[in-house]
């Protein structure tokens, strides 16, 4: 399912405007991440897309039919949603966090289990775990059943709210890899919210470099906003013109991957081949 923002709008009680005049496309079975500092915008936009947040003006469409004109409960049920901490219920146990939706929607509680189960395995979490509270998980596991619970209604539309930002670097490595691999075998269109640039150009098809009030500095593949930054806040933001921050591509036999002044890589061009 595609997504478009047309002139949208968001000011809230305050007087803040935290969204002005967005447009966007997000194309369907793709990854697109909103990337930019604290208080740009860009988890409002992702609120508005399953009507956590209401847009002031404008509208969100998803293949051409308003979210405004649905039911937002509903909504929000057909819309997979992972935020940072994992947010899962503690009095809940694994299974019964990632099975929550499928039962609210009537599922019987034993395929529902089976379902979880089955998620379990796909998002690489030992079913030894399914009983387990999640005060007993560690950090990376917790997001793990964050992530089931997230696909647990099978959506076309998964929306990550910073969902790796409160673990440590080694943890967060293994579930970005774990949410490559997942997106190539399911083909969901994904909308992940980061601040962090080289987590975008990692996990990004399109990556939507924002300023304040959700402005698009930038729009583009990996590849082409660091071959060609539209601005000099690009170019400050993605690290170019700092010495051992500065970011380039090189050509290797497993494909293209982003390295800094030193050599190392930091992530590699999504979908490309050697």
């Amino acid at each position: 399912m595609s997504i478009e923002f047309r002139s949208v709008t968001k000011r809230f009680p305050d007087g803040t405007v935290a969204v002005d005049a967005f447009d966007l496309v997000i194309p369907a079975h793709k990854t697109t991440v909103f990337v930019g500092s604290s208080g740009c915008g860009k988890t409002t936009l992702l609120r508005m897309i399953n009507r956590m947040v209401d847009p002031s003006d404008g509208d969100i469409a998803i293949d051409g039919e308003s979210v405004l004109d649905k039911d937002a409960v509903r909504l929000r049920r057909s819309i997979g949603y992972v935020m940072q901490n994992s947010g899962l219920m503690p009095h809940f146990t694994v299974v019964e966090n990632i099975s929550t939706v499928p039962v609210l929607e009537g599922t019987p509680r034993k395929k529902a289990r089976e379902r979880a189960l089955d998620l379990m395995d796909t998002v690489g979490l030992d079913r030894a775990l399914a009983d387990r509270y999640p005060s007993q998980l560690s950090g990376g596991q917790q997001q793990r059943v964050g992530v089931a619970r997230g696909l647990a209604a099978d959506p076309n539309i998964l929306l990550m709210d910073e969902p790796f930002g409160a673990v440590d670097p080694i943890v967060r490595t293994d579930l970005q890899q774990e949410l490559i691999r997942l997106q190539s075998e399911l083909g969901k269109t994904v909308v992940f919210v980061t601040h962090d640039i080289d987590e975008a150009f990692l996990l990004g098809d399109q990556v939507v470099i924002l300023e304040k009030g959700a402005k698009i500095a930038q729009v583009g593949s990996p590849s082409e906003i660091i071959e060609n930054p539209a601005t000099d806040f690009v170019a400050s933001f993605i690290g170019v013109d700092r010495g051992s921050r500065a970011l380039t591509l090189k050509k290797t036999d497993r494909g293209t991957v982003v390295v800094d002044s030193a050599g190392r890589t930091q992530g590699a061009i999504v979908g490309d081949a050697p």
